[in-house]
């Protein structure tokens, strides 16, 4: 179970066997403070917290919300690159079926995980692409993607095909980042049994905090059959111009709090522009105030 500090916000991560105590005062191996995880707490039974959890952990993370328009795609392929730019090895999988992630970075007419799970090929290694992005590689989507939701949904522990492929190449990544279709079904229940960390990308609209919900009530299923996920919210192509975006601004950190990320990402031509030439956003203009933002995204989770 994780637990997070309440006054500096580290998060840790606690054995079950003694989280269930029925009393349990802890203390933060950070910053010394002592609360309480459960009712009734002894006065000097403490437990002193230390196995802190590191951005690094999120080592698998996955992308989505089910309102499309929000910058999934997007948000994968800066985040991805950001994090090849600190020097970390970064796979991003495209787990969507438009393949739009494998047409950014310039690829057509690839194999992809259908051919893999197909056995159409031997190895996931054989269908891996190097980007022309130092420490960035791709496992593509394609047409012959569609098939895999009819092949294999009835199949019993179908959501965790992805997962338990992933687990063949987990070890040479620092980071794996996926991408998933805009809608809550084969594909994004694989990508969110695969993940360790969930980013919901959301505009500054009443449609978009919808998905963001939709995503938090499948999350906490996946907690009640103990897959422990974290999410966190992302606001996206944000507007301050806009009064109605800063009154749903307000209410998006009113409503989400400590599980919104820091950073936000603005509304920034450049990264229009960024999409017309097929670059991230990071080489068409590093200095653009949406490449800034995505480099400080990459810091806060996973730096």
């Amino acid at each position: 179970m994780i637990i997070t500090c309440d006054n500096c916000k580290t998060r840790y991560k606690v054995a079950d066997d003694i989280i269930n105590k029925p009393a349990l005062k802890v203390r933060c191996h950070k910053c010394n403070h002592r609360f309480t995880v459960y009712k009734n707490d002894p006065a000097d039974d403490s437990f002193l917290l230390q196995d802190e959890i590191s951005p690094t952990d999120h080592r698998i993370i996955t992308v989505s919300n089910q309102k499309g328009g929000v910058a999934k795609t997007t948000t994968c392929l800066n985040l991805a690159v950001s994090l090849a730019r600190m020097g970390k090895r970064v796979l991003l999988v495209d787990f969507d079926v438009q393949a739009n992630l494998t047409i950014l970075l310039g690829f057509r007419k690839t194999r992809s995980f259908y051919e893999l799970q197909s056995k159409e090929v031997a190895d996931i290694g054989d269908v891996i692409l190097h980007t022309k992005y130092p420490n960035l590689s791709l496992l593509p989507s394609n047409s012959k993607m569609a098939l895999l939701k009819k092949k294999y949904l009835s199949q019993h522990n179908f959501e965790y095909i992805l997962k338990n492929r992933l687990q063949e190449v987990e070890k040479d990544y620092d980071h794996i980042v996926i991408d998933t279709p805009p809608s809550i079904e084969f594909f994004t229940l694989n990508a969110l049994i695969a993940a360790q960390l969930v980013v919901v990308p959301t505009t500054c609209e009443y449609l978009s905090m919808h998905g963001v919900s939709q995503i938090s009530d499948i999350i906490k299923v996946l907690k009640g059959i103990e897959h422990d996920v974290e999410y966190k919210v992302l606001i996206t192509m944000y507007d301050e111009r806009k009064t109605s975006e800063r009154v749903i601004n307000e209410k998006i950190r009113r409503k989400y709090g400590a599980i919104l990320c820091k950073t936000v990402i603005e509304l920034d031509d450049k990264m229009q522009e960024s999409h017309i030439v097929n670059l991230p956003i990071q080489y068409y203009d590093e200095e653009s105030r949406s490449a800034v933002q995505y480099e400080a995204l990459a810091r806060e989770l996973a730096g």
